[in-house]
């Protein structure tokens, strides 16, 4: 199974995509990650990604879908057509997916979140309050869950992706 898990930056995707990870035995891709080692290399200036990054990590999730592998799509999922991207790469490996978006409702807790929060990747910029304030970031149309982090702990969230991927795995 492929979990797309979308958000705007500072919400708590990469937190809670690793705890879910741990407990799932999942593969987790990162957007950021792959972005970053991307520019590092040279291959595209951070001002011009593009697609770049979804595209690699698309691709890396249908060839472990195949291998049987759950996988965690982390990343913001700002428009249709990366939430597309990631359910077709689900499609080509024949595997089903869950779309779980993660909101912060809490609008001072969510700036402290973005203000506050370490960078882990090396030459990362992390995008300030404003900028994530400014990010084109559509509704989504058909997710499965919507998880506010302002109501409980990142270990509780994380506990209601887990049951919530668990119980459609067992459906399925």
């Amino acid at each position: 199974m492929l979990i797309i898990l979308g958000g705007l930056p500072g919400v708590g995707k990469t937190s809670i995509a690793r705890l879910a990870a741990r407990e799932l035995g999942a593969i987790h891709l990162r957007i950021d990650t792959i972005e970053q080692a991307i520019i590092d290399c040279g291959v595209v200036p951070s001002d011009d990604m593009g697609p770049v990054g979804y595209v690699v990590a698309n691709r890396i999730a249908t060839d472990n879908l195949r291998l049987g592998h759950l996988v965690i799509g982390d990343s913001v999922n700002p428009i249709e057509l990366s939430r597309t991207a990631w359910r077709d790469a689900a499609k080509l490996a024949g595997k089903p997916f869950v779309q779980i978006e993660l909101v912060c409702s809490d609008r001072d807790q969510h700036r402290h979140r973005v203000e506050t929060r370490k960078c882990d990747i090396e030459n990362l910029k992390m995008p300030d309050w404003q900028k994530v304030c400014d990010r084109e970031y559509h509704p989504w149309q058909d997710v499965d869950l919507v998880i506010d982090t302002a109501l409980q702990s990142l270990d509780a969230s994380s506990e209601i992706l887990v049951g919530f991927v668990r119980d459609r795995i067992a459906s399925i």
